[in-house]
């Protein structure tokens, strides 16, 4: 495995922050070296919000913004559609071969964006993230565990069980790392909405496990456990 930049770019309250820091955790639980560096302006829900995660087969010294990553993920239509983005345009900087992964049920990318992201070996996937948030966690706010059981099908070399792993971590307490008052506040929301934390872990289970093999119907192939 060659150095991974991911950006990930959304809005206050989605839960950027926390997916960035579930999945840097996977990575050093899988014995790989990961960065992980949250931005955001002004903590109120609906700002935008970006997360920088580098992962690497070696120590990584480079910090802060990713300013060429391989992946982009998308976490709200808004990023895009109002630049609701500290990056903008969203696809700056995109590596050749890099993958953007956008959370919306309809294509929103404008002539112009399509244009922009017209580079070598360049792919586009739409993914309604909220849609199987909804169905299998039964809130949005989970929108970001399926976010990252998305990228879990299309990097393969992340592995499911270790995300699972990480984000029971997180919600169970044994992960003490809190980026922000609001993110500490997020997490408090999304375990108010069940009975128990490990009703709440058992949600997200399914819900990023639900968007894991959804990308391999994306991809045109099937999968089986």
């Amino acid at each position: 495995m060659s150095n991974i930049d991911i950006r990930m770019a959304g809005l206050g309250g989605q839960g950027v922050v926390t997916a960035a820091h579930i999945l840097g955790t996977a990575v050093l639980d899988s014995g790989k070296y990961a960065s992980v560096n949250p931005f955001f302006g002004a903590e109120k829900r609906l700002a935008p919000t970006e997360s920088y995660v580098r992962i690497a087969d070696a120590p990584i010294y480079d910090k802060g913004e990713v300013l060429y990553p391989d992946v982009i993920m998308i976490f709200a239509p808004e990023v895009i559609t109002l630049g609701k983005s500290y990056t903008m345009p969203f696809y700056s900087g995109l590596k050749d071969n890099g993958l953007v992964i956008i959370n919306s049920d309809e294509v929103i990318l404008s002539n112009e964006e399509k244009q922009g992201l017209n580079k070598p070996g360049t792919r586009v996937f739409y993914v309604s993230a909220s849609k199987l948030a909804r169905e299998h966690a039964g809130t949005e706010l989970a929108t970001n565990m399926t976010m990252l059981g998305v990228l879990c099908g299309f990097l393969q070399f992340i592995s499911l069980p270790a995300v699972l792993s990480a984000m029971e971590d997180r919600f169970s307490g044994k992960t003490k790392v809190i980026a922000s008052g609001t993110t500490g506040v997020l997490d408090e929301a999304l375990k108010n909405k069940y009975s128990k934390v490990s009703s709440m872990v058992e949600k997200n289970s399914n819900a990023i496990t639900a968007a894991y093999n959804h990308t391999f119907a994306l991809l045109g192939t099937s999968f089986t456990s």
